[in-house]
């Protein structure tokens, strides 16, 4: 693993050199689901500095850049929060058939700015009569329809699922509960991969048989040289560490 990670920071490097015909102004446009946005600023501000090239993160749900996609969206990269819709992009031909892999997996959390209130097991999911909960859009958002499928498994959904506040995506979910507008939600992992959240809050990591795994995967929309100098940068150990120190698991 460490010598693909050396290889592809050679070939950057060497791209970026002045007169390579690598080295002209280029800038890609990527599509990243909300929830993973933040992590692929960093990875991509690394990766800037080691090619010389300008990336644009364009975050959003899922779902909604994947209509947008199938518009014509002028975006080079995907960076779904999930696999489904990456494959469905590849198998119609839209995207680069043979470049989709997985760069993430996901995890589901119930927090809460409240040190008091999640308990270890979740049981204070018992209290949603009582309690506000937000979860990002199961319409739209991968984390919305796993928040979904836990509610379901704990029978609390068809009962609840009025009062349910939801996110457009999985970061507003997270700011409603951050701001205290709501007392809970099920968010990423990421989001509290900060030992500040953690440790000021309270947390329960759900139980991966309550939903169905959330495997991230991205795809290349456009043939070009320079996403694919990023989709390799992505694959290598120093953005598997970043994915890593950001509460994902890689595959």
């Amino acid at each position: 693993m460490a010598l693909r990670s050396f290889f592809y920071s050679f070939l950057l490097a060497i791209a970026a050199l002045p007169g390579s015909a690598a080295a002209q102004d280029a800038e890609l446009r990527v599509a990243v689901a909300s929830n993973i946005a933040a992590t692929m600023r960093l990875i991509a501000f690394r990766f800037e500095e080691i090619s010389g090239h300008d990336v644009v993160i364009i975050s959003g749900s899922t779902g909604k850049h994947y209509a947008q996609i199938r518009q014509g969206a002028p975006f080079d990269i995907f960076f779904s929060a999930d696999d489904t819709h990456p494959r469905l992009l590849e198998s119609d031909g839209i995207a680069i058939s043979g470049s989709r892999f997985t760069y993430a997996i996901g995890k589901m959390v119930l927090w809460s700015p409240r040190q008091d209130l999640i308990d270890s097991a979740g049981a204070v999911l018992d209290r949603l009569g009582e309690l506000r909960i937000a979860i990002a859009n199961p319409r739209f958002a991968p984390y919305g329809k796993a928040a979904k499928e836990i509610l379901e498994a704990r029978k609390l959904w068809k009962e609840h699922a009025g009062r349910i506040v939801r996110g457009e995506n999985i970061n507003q979910a997270f700011h409603f509960v951050e701001s205290g507008n709501v007392d809970m939600g099920f968010v990423a992992y990421s989001h509290i991969a900060d030992s500040s959240r953690r440790d000021s809050g309270s947390f329960w990591i759900v139980p991966q048989d309550l939903y169905t795994p959330i495997i991230q995967q991205a795809v290349l929309l456009v043939e070009n040289d320079i996403a694919r100098q990023f989709m390799g940068y992505v694959k290598g150990d120093e953005a598997r560490q970043v994915f890593n120190d950001a509460g994902y698991d890689t595959p």
